[in-house]
């Protein structure tokens, strides 16, 4: 039984990082004709496409995959945490799923960028709707840090404070470390 309830948490938790990296391409204004930006759409389309005709967007806020991943993260939290009864704490334990999730998808997408740069610098679709995706945080960094030698300190700027914002979430939210 515990393994079922790992692989459903492992595979709910992957479809909230793509939700919020659906949320985060439009912010972004990605390129949505690059392949891996169609296999996003494609992958939660389903979903989010009956709730957009009922739920506008707010700007550059996608709202409909917004609340999706935020239902999600509430129906998540007794589901890891293994209680099968109602409670409205899960509705606060839900919002901090989501926030944590933000955190470690932006966290893997820098990873995986300054990865990629090392080998097919520039050419793969990817590492371009990745640059279009960390370029807005990292920037402002690189203007005070610039590049020394080659290397790009701004991305270990920006998962510092990643990594901050995280202990002061251990500190003071409590259940953070479980999600």
């Amino acid at each position: 039984m515990l393994a079922l309830i790992f692989l459903v948490t492992t595979v709910i938790a992957i479809y909230i990082k793509v939700l919020l990296l659906r949320i985060w391409m439009q912010w972004a204004r990605c390129d949505f004709y690059n392949p891996f930006s169609q296999f996003v759409v494609k992958i939660t389309q389903p979903i989010i496409k009956p709730l957009r005709r009922i739920i506008p967007s707010i700007g550059p806020i996608d709202t409909a995959s917004l609340l999706v991943a935020y239902i999600i993260s509430v129906l998540l939290g007794p589901l890891a945490l293994r209680l099968f009864y109602p409670d409205p704490i899960f509705l606060y334990l839900g919002l901090v799923i989501l926030v944590k999730a933000a955190g470690v998808l932006v966290f893997w997408v820098i990873i995986i960028r300054s990865l990629m740069s090392w080998f097919s610098q520039g050419r793969n679709p990817v590492d371009f709707v990745l640059m279009q995706l960390t370029e807005p945080l990292m920037a402002p960094f690189r203007r005070i840090i610039p590049p020394m030698a080659g290397i790009d300190f701004s991305a270990m700027v920006v998962i510092l404070i990643l990594y901050a914002l995280n202990f002061i979430g251990l500190e003071y939210i409590p259940g953070w470390a479980q999600f």
